[in-house]
Protein backbone atom coordinates (compact mmCIF):
# COMPACT_ATOMS: atom_id res chain seq x y z
CA UNK A 1 0.00 0.00 0.00
CA UNK A 2 2.63 2.35 0.59
CA UNK A 3 4.91 1.26 -2.34
CA UNK A 4 1.26 2.31 -4.47
CA UNK A 5 1.11 5.62 -2.47
CA UNK A 6 4.95 6.38 -3.26
CA UNK A 7 4.78 5.86 -6.71
CA UNK A 8 1.53 7.99 -7.12
CA UNK A 9 3.12 10.81 -5.53
CA UNK A 10 6.00 10.78 -7.87
CA UNK A 11 4.02 10.50 -10.90
CA UNK A 12 1.73 13.80 -9.58
CA UNK A 13 5.18 15.34 -9.45
CA UNK A 14 6.37 14.43 -13.01
CA UNK A 15 3.25 16.08 -14.35
CA UNK A 16 3.61 18.98 -12.92
CA UNK A 17 6.86 19.48 -13.42
CA UNK A 18 6.37 18.49 -17.38
CA UNK A 19 3.54 21.39 -17.13
CA UNK A 20 5.85 23.97 -15.71
CA UNK A 21 8.46 23.40 -18.13
CA UNK A 22 5.88 23.59 -21.17
CA UNK A 23 4.59 26.84 -19.60
CA UNK A 24 7.99 28.27 -19.35
CA UNK A 25 9.49 27.85 -23.14
CA UNK A 26 5.88 28.70 -24.43
CA UNK A 27 7.06 31.95 -26.76
CA UNK A 28 5.12 35.18 -25.68
CA UNK A 29 2.23 36.05 -27.54
CA UNK A 30 2.52 38.54 -30.61
CA UNK A 31 0.67 42.01 -29.98
CA UNK A 32 -1.57 43.19 -32.94
CA UNK A 33 0.57 46.29 -33.29
CA UNK A 34 0.25 49.14 -36.35
CA UNK A 35 3.28 50.77 -37.14
CA UNK A 36 2.64 54.11 -38.51
CA UNK A 37 3.15 54.52 -42.70
CA UNK A 38 5.97 56.18 -43.75
CA UNK A 39 5.12 59.74 -45.07
CA UNK A 40 6.12 59.73 -49.06
CA UNK A 41 8.56 63.18 -49.13
CA UNK A 42 6.99 65.49 -50.95
CA UNK A 43 9.17 67.52 -53.53
CA UNK A 44 9.43 70.90 -54.27
CA UNK A 45 8.55 72.34 -57.93
CA UNK A 46 10.57 74.85 -58.84
CA UNK A 47 9.81 77.45 -61.07
CA UNK A 48 12.28 78.58 -63.61
CA UNK A 49 12.07 81.84 -65.60
CA UNK A 50 14.05 82.35 -68.59
CA UNK A 51 15.29 85.86 -68.80
CA UNK A 52 12.28 86.56 -71.23
CA UNK A 53 9.57 85.21 -68.93
CA UNK A 54 7.53 88.27 -67.30
CA UNK A 55 7.71 88.45 -64.02
CA UNK A 56 3.54 89.26 -63.73
CA UNK A 57 3.31 86.06 -65.83
CA UNK A 58 5.43 84.14 -63.43
CA UNK A 59 3.39 84.98 -60.62
CA UNK A 60 0.31 84.54 -61.90
CA UNK A 61 1.27 81.15 -62.46
CA UNK A 62 2.91 80.58 -58.99
CA UNK A 63 -0.23 81.53 -57.14
CA UNK A 64 -2.51 78.71 -59.43
CA UNK A 65 0.35 76.59 -58.60
CA UNK A 66 0.40 76.31 -54.74
CA UNK A 67 -3.17 76.09 -54.73
CA UNK A 68 -3.11 72.71 -55.45
CA UNK A 69 0.64 72.16 -54.43
CA UNK A 70 2.22 72.76 -50.96
CA UNK A 71 5.66 73.46 -51.81
CA UNK A 72 6.40 75.61 -54.93
CA UNK A 73 9.83 78.04 -54.99
CA UNK A 74 10.35 80.71 -57.69
CA UNK A 75 14.25 80.78 -59.20
CA UNK A 76 15.96 83.60 -60.12
CA UNK A 77 15.64 84.36 -63.55
CA UNK A 78 18.53 82.51 -66.48
CA UNK A 79 19.26 82.77 -69.93
CA UNK A 80 19.28 79.52 -72.49
CA UNK A 81 21.83 77.28 -73.06
CA UNK A 82 23.94 78.22 -75.81
CA UNK A 83 23.40 74.95 -77.81
CA UNK A 84 19.75 75.17 -77.46
CA UNK A 85 18.68 76.94 -80.43
CA UNK A 86 17.65 75.08 -83.97
CA UNK A 87 19.54 75.14 -87.27
CA UNK A 88 17.34 77.87 -88.21
CA UNK A 89 17.70 79.50 -84.83
CA UNK A 90 14.28 80.64 -84.98
CA UNK A 91 13.36 77.94 -81.99
CA UNK A 92 14.92 76.19 -78.77
CA UNK A 93 15.00 72.87 -78.68
CA UNK A 94 12.87 71.81 -75.78
CA UNK A 95 14.94 68.11 -75.20
CA UNK A 96 18.21 70.78 -75.20
CA UNK A 97 16.49 72.85 -72.59
CA UNK A 98 15.02 69.83 -70.32
CA UNK A 99 18.44 68.20 -70.17
CA UNK A 100 20.11 71.30 -69.36
CA UNK A 101 17.26 71.81 -66.53
CA UNK A 102 17.74 68.28 -65.39
CA UNK A 103 21.66 68.90 -64.67
CA UNK A 104 20.90 71.44 -62.57
CA UNK A 105 17.63 69.74 -60.41
CA UNK A 106 18.93 68.26 -57.23
CA UNK A 107 17.55 65.61 -55.51
CA UNK A 108 14.00 66.31 -54.20
CA UNK A 109 13.51 69.00 -56.75
CA UNK A 110 10.84 68.88 -60.09
CA UNK A 111 12.32 72.05 -62.55
CA UNK A 112 9.83 73.58 -64.69
CA UNK A 113 11.14 75.78 -67.08
CA UNK A 114 9.27 78.89 -68.25
CA UNK A 115 9.25 80.80 -71.95
CA UNK A 116 7.55 83.21 -74.50
CA UNK A 117 10.17 81.69 -76.87
CA UNK A 118 9.54 79.34 -79.19
CA UNK A 119 10.16 75.67 -78.68
CA UNK A 120 10.45 72.61 -80.45
CA UNK A 121 10.73 68.76 -80.84
CA UNK A 122 11.00 66.21 -83.63
CA UNK A 123 7.83 64.25 -84.47
CA UNK A 124 7.65 61.10 -86.27
CA UNK A 125 8.90 62.77 -89.58
CA UNK A 126 9.31 66.01 -88.56
CA UNK A 127 12.56 67.26 -87.31
CA UNK A 128 11.28 70.50 -85.66
CA UNK A 129 7.77 70.51 -84.42
CA UNK A 130 6.55 73.45 -82.64
CA UNK A 131 5.20 72.78 -79.24
CA UNK A 132 3.84 74.52 -75.94
CA UNK A 133 5.56 72.24 -73.82
CA UNK A 134 7.35 69.20 -73.06
CA UNK A 135 8.22 66.56 -70.21
CA UNK A 136 9.44 63.66 -69.85
CA UNK A 137 7.37 60.35 -68.26
CA UNK A 138 8.75 60.49 -65.74
CA UNK A 139 11.46 62.71 -65.43
CA UNK A 140 12.47 65.95 -62.89
CA UNK A 141 12.21 68.64 -65.59
CA UNK A 142 9.78 70.14 -68.41
CA UNK A 143 9.45 73.39 -70.10
CA UNK A 144 6.80 75.51 -71.00
CA UNK A 145 6.39 77.76 -73.81
CA UNK A 146 4.00 80.83 -74.36
CA UNK A 147 5.05 81.57 -78.14
CA UNK A 148 1.96 79.80 -79.04
CA UNK A 149 -1.10 80.20 -76.98
CA UNK A 150 -3.38 82.67 -78.26
CA UNK A 151 -6.81 84.21 -76.89
CA UNK A 152 -7.90 86.97 -73.88
CA UNK A 153 -7.16 83.28 -71.73
CA UNK A 154 -3.75 83.58 -72.20
CA UNK A 155 -2.35 82.65 -69.19
CA UNK A 156 -4.91 80.49 -67.86
CA UNK A 157 -4.17 77.99 -70.78
CA UNK A 158 -0.25 78.49 -69.90
CA UNK A 159 -1.22 77.21 -66.55
CA UNK A 160 -2.84 74.30 -67.85
CA UNK A 161 0.16 73.37 -70.42
CA UNK A 162 2.52 73.88 -66.93
CA UNK A 163 0.14 71.48 -65.17
CA UNK A 164 0.04 68.89 -68.06
CA UNK A 165 3.71 68.56 -68.54
CA UNK A 166 4.39 68.52 -64.22
CA UNK A 167 1.45 65.34 -64.45
CA UNK A 168 3.86 63.73 -67.34
CA UNK A 169 6.99 64.04 -64.92
CA UNK A 170 4.87 62.64 -61.90
CA UNK A 171 4.35 59.39 -64.72
CA UNK A 172 0.94 60.65 -66.36
CA UNK A 173 0.94 59.66 -70.04
CA UNK A 174 -1.75 61.42 -71.98
CA UNK A 175 -5.25 60.70 -71.25
CA UNK A 176 -7.99 59.60 -74.09
CA UNK A 177 -10.58 61.40 -71.80
CA UNK A 178 -11.21 65.01 -74.00
CA UNK A 179 -11.88 67.14 -71.03
CA UNK A 180 -9.01 66.09 -68.57
CA UNK A 181 -5.55 67.99 -68.58
CA UNK A 182 -3.56 65.16 -69.61
CA UNK A 183 -5.34 65.14 -73.04
CA UNK A 184 -2.94 64.85 -76.49
CA UNK A 185 -3.44 68.36 -78.14
CA UNK A 186 -1.80 66.41 -81.42
CA UNK A 187 -0.63 70.02 -82.50
CA UNK A 188 -3.84 72.00 -81.98
CA UNK A 189 -4.76 74.64 -78.95
CA UNK A 190 -7.74 72.01 -76.71
CA UNK A 191 -7.07 74.08 -73.63
CA UNK A 192 -10.26 74.97 -73.77
CA UNK A 193 -11.82 71.89 -73.65
CA UNK A 194 -9.89 70.77 -71.25
CA UNK A 195 -11.64 71.25 -67.68
CA UNK A 196 -9.69 68.93 -64.82
CA UNK A 197 -7.98 66.06 -64.41
CA UNK A 198 -10.04 63.18 -64.90
CA UNK A 199 -10.58 60.79 -62.00
CA UNK A 200 -7.87 57.74 -62.87
CA UNK A 201 -4.93 60.68 -63.30
CA UNK A 202 -5.91 62.46 -60.44
CA UNK A 203 -5.63 60.10 -58.15
CA UNK A 204 -2.11 59.66 -59.20
CA UNK A 205 -1.50 63.26 -58.36
CA UNK A 206 -3.13 63.00 -55.06
CA UNK A 207 -0.97 60.18 -54.24
CA UNK A 208 2.27 62.37 -55.05
CA UNK A 209 0.86 64.98 -52.97
CA UNK A 210 -1.32 67.38 -54.87
CA UNK A 211 -4.36 68.48 -53.44
CA UNK A 212 -6.85 68.40 -55.69
CA UNK A 213 -10.73 68.71 -54.95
Amino acid sequence: MHHLTFIFCLMSILQWASFHNHQTNQKPKETNTIEAPIKKTEITILLQPFTDFPKADLLYISTQLRKIYGKVAIQAPIEFPNNSLNQSKKRHRAEIIIRFLSNQTKEGNLTIGLTTRDISTTKGNIPDWGIMGLGYCPGKSCIVSSYRIKGKNKWEKVFKVAIHELGHTQGLPHCPIPTCLMRDAKGKDTLDEEKAFCPKCKGILIKAGWALQ
